[in-house]
């Protein structure tokens, strides 16, 4: 018997301190066929990661219902957080999980992009695999500038959506993807030197000249009184939370940094951690059974 498919959608909405809005998004994103099977709301960053799996059809919808509340009860005029943005419901990104290729994902996340851009009037553009030009293939080139700036560039005929109207209004805009299960993961140091952190970042990522399958970005977290290098693990494969952590340790200690402590922002996949790992990358907060794919695909299905 073939299992039948389920698709895995990984919206991330800008707010993570006013509960009653959390609470709003997270019960739109429960729709018959669909489960919400993780969410974690970050004060630091001020932000929601949320993840969804169910079939095709019922993604969508999740997605669709999670972001109209975002866009209802989030004001990006009025929001501040640690973590680069550019709308209430920032980016929706869909993946496959079973039974799903990256080509069935690239065409839902077009479809949908579409149906977000018209049923919300929101300016909406496609990343990493669904993106329609190669140059923005990179979210980090589609949220250049952030709301403020990408704002101000649409305003004067620049980096236009690809659906959507021309001009960011109070919940700005959204991108939407097809990616592969990604891990965030965010690497503590001691200190506030918030330079320094960029500078780090700008080391271990691939653009920089680094690791590849690796997104990073450093920055100030006042909060806990420290900074961050806060990383996107492309494909674990290539670069795994080991290697990435390993190369932000060398880049700090050449600086004299220490790092505290390390985190994963939502899912990971089985195999792309070991309980040994646990211990080695000083991993705090981190919960098998929930934040390890694999072990809530059943429920999901």
């Amino acid at each position: 018997m073939v299992a039948e498919q389920l698709f895995g959608v990984v919206p991330n909405f800008s707010e993570g301190r006013r509960t009653d809005v959390i609470d709003a998004i997270c019960r739109a994103l429960q729709v018959p066929g669909a489960r919400l099977v993780y969410h974690q709301a970050d004060p630091d960053h001020n932000r929601l990661d949320t993840t969804v799996l169910g079939d095709r059809d019922a993604v969508a919808r999740a997605a669709l219902s999670g972001a109209r509340v975002a866009v209802a009860l989030i004001d990006m005029e009025h929001h501040t957080g640690g973590h680069p943005r550019m709308g209430a419901a920032d980016v929706i990104p869909f993946m496959p999980v079973r039974g799903v290729t990256m080509d069935d994902c690239v065409e839902l996340a077009r479809g949908f992009a579409k149906e977000l851009a018209t049923s919300l009037d929101l300016p909406v553009y496609l990343y990493d695999r669904a993106a329609l030009v190669p140059k923005r293939a990179s979210l980090a080139d589609v949220r250049k500038g952030e709301f403020e700036g990408l704002r101000d560039a649409v305003a004067h005929g620049e980096r236009l959506p690809d659906f959507g109207p021309h001009a960011l209004g109070a919940a700005g805009a959204t991108a939407v993807g097809a990616r592969k299960p990604l891990i965030a993961f965010n690497v503590y140091l001691d200190g506030t030197d918030e330079d320094a952190a960029r500078t780090i970042a700008r080391a271990v990522r691939t653009s920089g000249g680094g690791l590849p399958a690796l997104r990073a970005i450093g920055f100030l977290v006042p909060e806990r009184g420290s900074v961050t290098v806060s990383m996107n693990l492309v494909d674990h494969e290539v670069t795994g939370i080991v290697d990435a952590f390993d190369a932000v340790a060398r880049e700090a200690g050449s600086r004299g940094l220490g790092i505290s402590d390390s985190e994963i922002v939502g899912l990971v996949p089985e195999a792309a951690i070991t309980e040994g790992d646990i211990a080695r990358v000083r991993l705090r907060g981190f919960d098998a059974d929930r934040q390890v794919l694999e072990r809530l695909i059943e429920g999901a299905g």
